[in-house]
């Protein structure tokens, strides 16, 4: 399997909506977290899901990701994705703290795996794929989570280190380790 750069993300959206369902079915709702929804949807109410999180997607599809990439397994199905965040400039990125809002922070965004596909290594080729061509690009690899979520010791475990808390938010940033 390898990992797909989408040139028209938005082409996307049904799909990912599907895909993400499928890891918020997995996580018992707990991701994506739809902290702006008063009332989340049950896990097993897809039409609730796509009417909360469709817009939100179509709008970080075509507005915020620059650069999405997806993995796809033997059928063709979403089973990953991750995208990257660089050119902050002029976008209402209001979860990034001031003090890395500037033209060398790269966040790594919707880094997600089907739930059936946990415990496989593909989270961790994502994840190493997403810092490398943030690297490429001259930019600061950063992740800003929810401190509750797996995610979080996830990425603690992957290299990445903690450098604030900021609103609901914790800002991790990744070390590089040198041998």
């Amino acid at each position: 399997m390898s990992i797909e750069r989408v040139e028209e993300p938005l082409s996307l959206k049904d799909e990912l909506v599907l895909f993400v369902f499928r890891v918020y079915q997995g996580t018992n709702g707990a991701y994506p977290a739809l902290e702006w929804v008063e009332n989340k949807p049950g896990t097993d109410d897809f039409d609730g899901f796509r009417e909360v999180y469709e817009p939100f997607l179509e709008f970080r599809l075509g507005k915020e990701f620059d650069e999405l990439y997806v993995l796809r397994d033997s059928d063709g199905r979403i089973i990953g994705t991750v995208a990257l965040v660089y050119n902050l400039e002029g976008k209402d990125v209001w979860w990034v703290p001031d003090e890395i809002n500037d033209a060398k922070t790269g966040l790594i965004e919707f880094l997600m795996v089907d739930p059936s596909y946990k415990g496989r290594g593909y989270g961790s080729r994502l994840l190493e794929f997403a810092i490398e061509r943030l690297r490429e690009l001259g930019k600061v690899p950063y992740v800003i989570t929810f401190p509750e979520l797996e995610a979080y010791s996830y990425y603690m475990g992957k290299g990445f280190v903690k450098v604030m808390d900021y609103k609901e938010f914790v800002v991790l940033k990744w070390k590089e380790v040198r041998s």
